[in-house]
């Protein structure tokens, strides 16, 4: 029998939100995770807000709210309070009533910003780093890096000479350029888009685009991210980001540093002996950067099998948290975006563990 359709709308409703989510949904300990961490940070809310003057969004909204637009790779902000509009999962996880009117999206950012000119995704990411050493995830010995290219916000058009470069005299937002033929260089020209955008190629025939770079130093037992930089794109800034974050760990044990055949460079490894490290490094064909002393040990092959986890970091930001197009202009905005994105995929690592354990 074929049944009728209700026309009538329901005014009231008996379920709450805690209801609506259900029990088994995987996002429930994630929820759990991040309210701790927010908890764990109230002091260094307070740092970033003056004592008088119009209350703002409150910064645990925007925090929860950022992360699910990680979690759920939602391109924009406008995007993002739609969902929240009408998405009561998104409510309950935000920790807005039912009721409660959404902010504007430009509200919404402008209140976000205060968060971007701060060193709070940083914090968040240590606090995610201070919980997964309590959890005894993290390995003090055993490392792995690795850098990635992320490609601006920013057209090849946008990328002009820096005095003297020929501008749009019609307004258009979308001129016809035609560069073909022009030799063009990052001493030479720049991105009027994103002017902190370098031009850049990872390897040989590949496409030149505006990119940055994001650096990743994971540790070798589960794979979690213990740091994370990102520089302007250029042949040295791997290397650079590397000893940067090796420098940040505490302690000056013996370590082991795992790395590709990009990271294969003298100059390097012998900063990294000089730091009292140990570096397991691939080699290039027919190199004789690593001599036996290194490469005969169990460990370097084992070093090698695990740096290709690092790539599960990239990809999971790639396909999931916003990072293979940035949506954000200026390094300062990436940075953030890079810490969070990388700090998210952190959660949901320790997340599956907890659930397998």
């Amino acid at each position: 029998m074929r049944g009728a359709q209700e026309t009538q709308v329901e005014v009231f409703s008996y379920l709450s939100m805690e209801d609506r989510v259900p029990k088994n949904h995987p996002i429930r300990p994630f929820k759990v995770m991040v309210n701790e961490l927010l908890k764990k940070m109230d002091g260094d809310f307070n740092a970033i807000y003056a004592d008088i003057g119009r209350p703002s969004i409150a910064p645990e909204y925007l925090m929860r709210a950022s992360i699910l637009q990680v979690l759920y790779s939602i391109r924009s902000e406008r995007q993002l309070m739609e969902q929240l509009d009408y998405n009561i999962l998104f409510r309950w996880f935000v920790g807005i009533g039912i009721d409660a009117q959404v902010w504007d999206h430009s509200t919404f950012t402008k209140n976000r910003d205060r968060l971007l000119q701060s060193a709070i995704a940083k914090v968040f990411f240590t606090k995610v780093g201070e919980r997964a050493e309590q959890k005894k995830y993290l390995s003090d010995d055993h490392f792995t890096v690795d850098g990635s290219l992320l490609e601006a916000w920013a057209s090849m058009k946008s990328f002009q000479e820096k005095e003297g470069g020929p501008t749009d005299s019609e307004g258009s937002k979308n001129p016809d350029s035609d560069f073909h033929g022009q030799k063009r260089s990052n001493d030479t020209h720049e991105s009027k888009t994103d002017p902190d955008a370098r031009l850049y190629k990872k390897s040989k025939g590949a496409a030149s685009k505006l990119a940055y770079l994001g650096h990743v130093l994971m540790e070798n037992r589960n794979g979690l991210a213990v740091d994370v930089e990102v520089t302007q794109a250029n042949g040295t800034a791997e290397r650079e980001a590397a000893i940067s974050m090796l420098d940040r760990l505490p302690g000056t044990h013996r370590r082991t540093l795992g790395a590709d055949k990009g990271y294969a460079a003298e100059e390097f490894v012998e900063d990294l002996r000089a730091r009292n490290v140990t570096p397991h490094i691939a080699q290039k064909k027919n190199s004789q950067i690593l001599d036996k002393r290194t490469t005969r040990h169990e460990g370097y092959e084992v070093s090698l099998r695990k740096r290709k986890r690092v790539e599960e970091i990239f990809g999971w930001g790639k396909t999931v948290g916003l990072i293979r197009k940035l949506k954000v202009r200026g390094l300062e905005k990436v940075q953030w975006l890079f810490i969070l994105c990388i700090a998210v995929y952190n959660l949901v690592r320790m997340r599956n563990m907890e659930a397998e354990a």
